[in-house]
């Protein structure tokens, strides 16, 4: 009975105290997402998601070139990076207009390294310019299948994309068409790009590359004929400046060449902007001055690039040329020769007249031939795109190897 007794009161001493202790939090570590910055993949990633729809991403295995299209802008490659989230993104972004949520009626410039426009832009056959209408700044229109209307995804993978859409258009003489327009995009691989290339890329450096297969579709019951006008698929990439990023473009040495290259778009460009020699084009690209330039077929060869000796970044454009084809001429007035224009342009943001600017940002641009398509015929144009990150030696020797310029005379 004694037994029992202690038994029962040290059980309840025992319980007393257990019932006292209060149970112990389980402690959880929570990783905070990173932050990054205004500049980096990794920002404009978030930033685009936030604020616009449809937004894909291709990336290689280990997430170190990755680019972000959106299919809310018409398939175009928003940005890029070699080094992954916490790399440079080389693509420019409008974040004031995104980030307002507003559309604005005449054009849209949100940014986007390369974008899918059709040409020709001025002139008679001009599709950003009603009938009548004069060619000024005012009258400008994009049209809305270019600028605000969103293409459908139709096929999408780790490291390809597949846009379409439909569009029906009429041009400054009165011509209607109806195209079919496909739009695809394909991360590759830095074997693909050496061989494309035809180089050997050092380990050292950090890349991207994309190649871009744009088509179009006469879905129209009329063949498409130069004396009413044609189409030309228009490529046009916008990237960040550095006041010290300069456009190359090399191209074949003729003793006409200089004849062969507008530089007055937008008025003359001072000397210190532009310098020509008798195979290439060197052209600041700087957001300070509103400034054009463009390479008839003629002369142009098959590359276009830029530097910035800030970052060290060597960007490439590769794109057909065909010297006898047939070009559309995009100047802003009825032209003599509406077949005698440019395949590869370079263009540099700067204050307008009443001192608003659109960027700053500076755009390497390629066009395609203009072709008459039968009723149901489609044309099919190719662009690739290649951003390179390394020491200076490298990426100069680089350059020298795949278009003969010597990068030492801007440097020095």
């Amino acid at each position: 009975m004694i037994r029992s007794i202690r038994f029962f009161i040290l059980f309840a001493l025992t319980a007393g105290v257990l019932s006292c202790r209060k149970p112990q939090p389980v402690e959880t570590k929570i990783e905070a997402a990173p932050v990054y910055t205004i500049g980096t993949y990794g920002y404009d990633a978030s930033f685009l998601r936030e604020h616009t729809n449809q937004v894909v991403e291709l990336s290689n295995e280990d997430h170190s070139a990755k680019i972000l299209l959106s299919a809310e802008y018409q398939g175009r490659v928003m940005t890029s990076t070699a080094k992954g989230d916490s790399g440079v993104s080389f693509g420019w972004i409008n974040y004031k207009l995104l980030g307002s949520g507003k559309k604005i009626k005449q054009f849209n410039p949100v940014g986007g390294e390369e974008r899918f426009w059709l040409g020709p832009e001025g002139g008679q056959y001009a599709l950003y310019f009603k009938k009548g209408d004069s060619f000024d700044l005012d009258h400008w229109q994009v049209p809305a299948i270019l600028d605000t209307l969103p293409y459908e995804v139709s096929q999408a993978s780790p490291t390809q994309a597949l846009f379409t859409a439909k569009a029906s258009l009429t041009n400054y003489s009165g011509t209607p068409f109806s195209i079919g327009i496909e739009r695809r995009v394909n991360l590759l691989d830095k074997q693909t790009i050496a061989s494309k290339l035809n180089v050997t890329l050092p380990e050292s450096l950090s890349l991207v590359g994309y190649e871009t297969e744009n088509k179009i579709q006469n879905l129209g019951k009329e063949d498409w004929k130069k004396e009413k006008g044609l189409l030309s698929i228009w490529l046009l990439g916008m990237m960040t400046p550095s006041d010290q990023t300069t456009v190359m473009i090399p191209f074949h040495p003729k003793p006409n060449s200089r004849q062969l290259i507008t530089d007055n778009y937008f008025g003359a460009i001072p000397p210190e902007r532009l310098r020509v020699t008798d195979s290439v084009l060197y052209f600041r690209c700087d957001g300070k001055l509103r400034s054009k330039i463009g390479l008839s077929p003629r002369i142009a060869k098959t590359i276009a690039a830029s530097y910035d000796f800030r970052q060290n970044v060597l960007t490439l454009i590769l794109f057909p040329v065909d010297n006898t084809g047939r070009y559309v001429n995009s100047t802003w007035k009825l032209q003599d020769q509406p077949y005698q224009g440019d395949v590869v342009n370079a263009y540099n943001d700067g204050p307008q007249a009443d001192g608003t600017q659109m960027g700053p940002f500076y755009e390497i641009e390629s066009s395609s031939t203009a072709n008459e398509l039968k009723a149901g015929q489609s044309q099919t144009y190719r662009q690739m795109t290649c951003h390179f990150q390394g020491d200076y030696e490298t990426l100069h020797t680089l350059m020298q190897s795949l278009t003969g310029i010597d990068m030492n005379t801007l440097k020095n």
